[in-house]
């Protein structure tokens, strides 16, 4: 499987973890389900790294940067994108999210050495303008609501997605991913977990057939796959040209609304959809850079 394919296959699985949730939510508390969440996916990782002998980490400084990884990528990204939701329209949710990229070019830039040329900085700009225009029409129909509230959650789920992404390039060629994701996920959930034992009724979980579902769609394929290829795939190529591609991840959303739910897509969202792959072309087609991990 090449290293595109691979990303794309990350964006749907990406994709298909909103409406999941949604379909979830309904029957366990917000963070005792992101909790079990990351747990459980952490566990379907570990064992198979254990089971074929694969190398654990074992120093220090290897466990805490696993440690921040998890705090960032499954703690803070679970938290802000779970919550977030209750005050925000997914139209804004996907915009601030959309930043991510952004800021992700910008830490990439300091802690990486990874330059993005200036088609490939259109190109990122490109996408994101397209992202917006396909969000416009719901941001357009939004009046009031705690905004400020939602959009922190947002800022903070995509701060700690950015930052764990910088972590897991550098260090994804110097760990085993099965053994790396594994371990910062069971740890983001612990993390998770003892805020919900603060914050929650965590006996509160509704155990029938849609919240099991959601669950174990959610845990293993939208979860465990996804990160273990995502940090397979950061082992190999450079962040900017990744994370680029974390735009798809509304377009497939988008699809699956005009195949599954009748929405319809209008002038101004298609436009925003060649906007966003052309955006990503640009940024995928740059020109490679050696770099320094």
């Amino acid at each position: 499987m090449t290293h595109t394919i691979q990303i794309i296959v990350v964006m749907f699985l990406w994709a298909i973890c909103f409406p999941v949730i949604v379909l979830g939510l309904p029957y366990a508390p917000h963070l005792t389900f992101a909790a079990m969440r990351a747990f459980l996916a952490g566990v379907v990782l570990l064992i198979p790294a254990l089971m074929m002998g694969h190398q654990q980490p074992s120093d220090f400084k290897t466990w805490l940067m696993l440690g921040a990884i998890g705090l960032g990528a499954t703690t803070l990204a679970f938290f802000g994108m779970f919550h977030a939701s209750e005050f925000i329209s997914p139209g804004i949710a996907t915009v601030i999210a959309n930043t991510q990229p952004l800021m992700a070019a910008v830490l990439a830039s300091l802690f990486l050495k990874e330059h993005l040329d200036s088609r490939g900085k259109f190109g990122l700009i490109l996408a994101f303008v397209g992202i917006v225009l396909i969000a416009l029409p719901s941001l357009l129909l939004d009046a009031g609501g705690n905004y400020a509230i939602g959009i922190f959650y947002i800022i903070l789920a995509a701060l700690g997605i950015t930052i764990s992404n910088v972590l897991i390039r550098r260090i994804a060629r110097s760990i085993d991913a099965l053994s790396a994701m594994g371990w910062q996920l069971v740890i983001g959930s612990f993390f998770l977990a003892a805020v919900a034992f603060f914050t929650e009724d965590m006996s509160a979980v509704t155990w029938n057939a849609p919240f099991i579902v959601s669950l174990l769609v959610l845990a293993l394929p939208g979860t465990a796959l996804a990160y273990w290829l995502w940090f397979r795939v950061l082992g190999k190529i450079e962040l900017n040209r990744a994370n680029a591609f974390t735009f798809l991840v509304p377009i497939f959303g988008l699809a699956m609304g005009v195949m599954f739910f009748q929405e319809t897509m209008n002038l101004l969202t298609a436009m925003g959809v060649i906007l966003t792959v052309l955006g990503i072309i640009l940024v995928s087609w740059q020109k490679s850079e050696k770099v320094r991990v």
